[in-house]
């Protein structure tokens, strides 16, 4: 099984000076940073309100943590023992999904006190939106979170004694350091930086390409890409997370995956699913409804693009 995997020391926790610092929340601030940069150079260059963007990226940024850390709560309401005091929790459990529903909506609420058309924003945002969880995952990736159930895939993460993976996998940790059981298992990090970077390109390449789209069809592409992204990658860890780690013995270890079990699926499966049916409905309805993307119809929206030089007459 250790042939068809991959395995390196994870990078824990270290010491800044009197900050302690984990690169998930350096990498998850960073993925912000990018998005940002992405989406400001695509507003300045269409002739977009870069101002007004920047405003509407602070509340974002807020809104994003807030939303990553309450949209985890409905997933564990029916936790034994679960209460108040883990809802308001700093250390309670953070979810990539809950970030972007947070930061979206504090964004939309932005864009309306600024009396800002959202769509084009929206449209210019959906590559920043890919980029943040291609960089986020380093951090993830780098610290060994996430993991999802065993398998033999060649992409499998293997532990071994010694390794410290994120806290949330000290129970796997105690398994291989008693020589029990190592892995390997589906990084299912590993995996969602992967999908993101896929759907990067794509948007990337839909910007060009796409010669009939509609104002917020792109931003919904990427809901709709990364809601399906999120529901197929987070099967993964389903078994996991209902039925525990099933070892060669049969004895059941509980306890391994945090993820919250909500029926058929995970918590945050059921987020992925409802955000990929509201990004298809949303494709449909922008095509129906919605002027075609063009400079003429940017203006509409309140562009203004710097005039292009008159070409310059020839001296021969």
């Amino acid at each position: 099984m250790a042939m068809a995997s991959i395995s390196y020391p994870p990078i824990p926790i270290f010491e800044l000076g009197p900050i302690n610092l984990s690169l998930h929340g350096l990498f998850a601030g960073l993925g912000f940073v990018a998005g940002a940069v992405l989406m400001l150079r695509e507003v300045r260059r269409r002739g977009f309100d870069s101002e007004g963007t920047t405003s509407v990226l602070t509340w974002a940024l807020v809104t994003s943590i807030l939303g990553a850390r309450f949209f985890t709560v409905p997933a564990h309401l029916g936790d034994p023992g679960y209460g108040a005091d883990d809802i308001f929790a700093l250390a309670g459990d953070f979810s990539i999904l809950g970030g972007y529903a947070g930061g979206i909506i504090g964004g939309l609420v932005r864009f309306r006190m600024l009396k800002m058309p959202p769509l084009p924003y929206l449209d210019a945002a959906a590559a920043g939106l890919a980029i943040g969880a291609v960089v986020g995952r380093i951090g993830d990736v780098a610290i060994v979170e996430h993991l999802g159930s065993p398998t033999d895939f060649f992409l499998g993460y293997l532990l071994k004694p010694g390794y410290e993976p994120s806290p949330q996998h000290s129970i796997l940790q105690d398994l291989c350091e008693s020589g029990t059981f190592c892995g390997p298992y589906h990084p299912t990090g590993l995996y969602d930086m992967i999908g993101a970077a896929v759907l990067l390109g794509v948007i990337f390449w839909l910007a060009r390409a796409w010669k009939t789209r509609h104002y917020g069809q792109l931003f919904a592409f990427w809901i709709l890409w990364y809601g399906l992204q999120r529901f197929l990658i987070d099967f993964a860890r389903l078994s996991a997370a209902r039925d525990g780690l099933v070892l060669a013995d049969g004895t059941v270890v509980d306890g391994v995956i945090a993820d919250g079990v909500m029926g058929m699926f995970t918590g945050s499966q059921w987020g992925a699913l409802g955000a990929a049916f509201i990004g298809g409905v949303l494709l449909v309805y922008f095509g129906r409804r919605k002027r075609l993307v063009s400079r003429e119809n940017d203006a509409w929206y309140g562009a203004r693009r710097e005039e292009e030089p008159a070409p310059q007459e020839s001296d021969h």
